[in-house]
């Protein structure tokens, strides 16, 4: 669909993207990642011509894009930057159906358009009367991914746009986007800074170095199994083994019966307090800890670490039994409620199994 070949962009005295050749496959999430001043910006933005390529050439489902006038281009494509850009002096609703308007769609069509995709992104319709100003910056980000969708692109620019959110919300954003991708099956170009969310997000990651040169393009599996130099790997860093236990299944890790409590009575050992549904709340001590001091009272709980869901990969199980005051992890169920727990040197095991199954 995308394809650059041998693409560069040369500012006086500087090479901002060197010598670019790159597939992109249709209806997949295609990462640029890389450290600040690596060309990869450059490159997305040279495929709507927001930026024109110094030599070479770019081609969107076969086209060359320098035949295609700019306006033309930049509305056959959505786009989402780091701020969402909402106008600030317009509704949601409104701006939402800004390229639609611009694609001279009718009103009420624009609308009603908008509408469907405020429910497809996960905003009730009730904000279609706000301002950016009365949104949060999660929920302004949602209205840009909406608008870019509107016209039904087949090719979607994302540039940075969760890196101005919180942690938590910059999750949910990312589940999101792999959520609509899976029923979409857009053709997405994604840049971060960040290889976590690369690894997430990326069908195939680009990895570019400083001096605008792509180092390594690959599935994430293989960029965090077999780096192809020491800049991939010390851009992945050290913990790349940790990273790459996310595309090992954890359903082979054993769950055992969890030791639940239902108050903080004596015990003689950890103990899983749970609410009425069977959610986790926390872990009482030991009586021993509890007589000790560690706590404050006989009914105050210590937090429970990470949980690891069913259907969650290997680096969540172990990271749910290393976040434990307990030492054992959390599984829950698809409701929240308490499934068991795992071992970590269970989850250990079932590494090493899938290490030995790799080679």
């Amino acid at each position: 669909m995308v394809e650059f070949h041998n693409v560069s962009k040369i500012y006086p005295g500087q090479a901002a993207v060197e010598n670019l050749s790159l597939s992109v496959d249709t209806g997949k999430i295609t990462v640029f990642v890389g450290p600040s001043g690596c060309g990869k910006t450059t490159s997305l933005r040279m495929i709507n011509r927001m930026v024109e390529p110094t030599s070479g050439t770019i081609t969107v489902g076969g086209r060359d894009i320098s035949t295609i006038p700019a306006h033309e281009l930049r509305r056959s494509m959505g786009y989402v930057m780091q701020q969402a850009g909402l106008l600030p002096h317009r509704t949601v609703l409104d701006n939402v159906s800004t390229v639609l308007r611009l694609n001279k769609v009718p009103r009420a069509q624009a609308r009603n358009r908008s509408l469907e995709l405020l429910e497809t992104v996960g905003l009730p319709a009730a904000m279609a009367r706000r301002y950016p100003n009365q949104l949060s910056g999660g929920q302004q980000q949602r209205v840009g991914v909406a608008r870019a969708l509107a016209a039904d692109p087949p090719v979607l620019l994302m540039d940075e746009p969760f890196s101005a959110v919180d942690p938590v919300v910059r999750a949910e954003l990312q589940q999101e986007l792999l959520r609509l991708q899976r029923e979409l099956a857009k053709t997405i170009i994604f840049v971060t800074h960040d290889i976590d969310e690369a690894t997430l997000l990326g069908d195939r990651v680009a990895v570019f170095a400083t001096g605008g040169r792509v180092a390594q393009y690959a599935p994430p599996e293989e960029i965090l199994r077999a780096p192809v130099d020491d800049f991939v790997a010390n851009f992945v860093g050290r913990d790349r083994g940790f990273r790459h236990l996310s595309f090992s299944p954890g359903g082979d890790v054993p769950l055992h019966p969890a030791p639940i409590s239902f108050g903080p009575g004596p015990q003689s050992g950890w103990t899983l307090a749970v609410d009425t549904d069977n959610r986790p709340l926390g872990w009482h001590t030991p009586a021993g800890a509890r007589a000790a001091g560690a706590l404050n009272s006989a009914a105050e709980l210590i937090p429970g670490g990470s949980l690891f869901h069913a259907g969650d990969p290997l680096r969540n199980a172990l990271d749910a039994a290393l976040s434990s005051p307990s030492g054992l992890g959390v599984a829950v169920d698809g409701a929240g409620r308490v499934a068991g727990v795992v071992r970590a040197e269970e989850v250990l095991a079932a590494i090493e199994a899938a290490r030995e199954g790799r080679s």
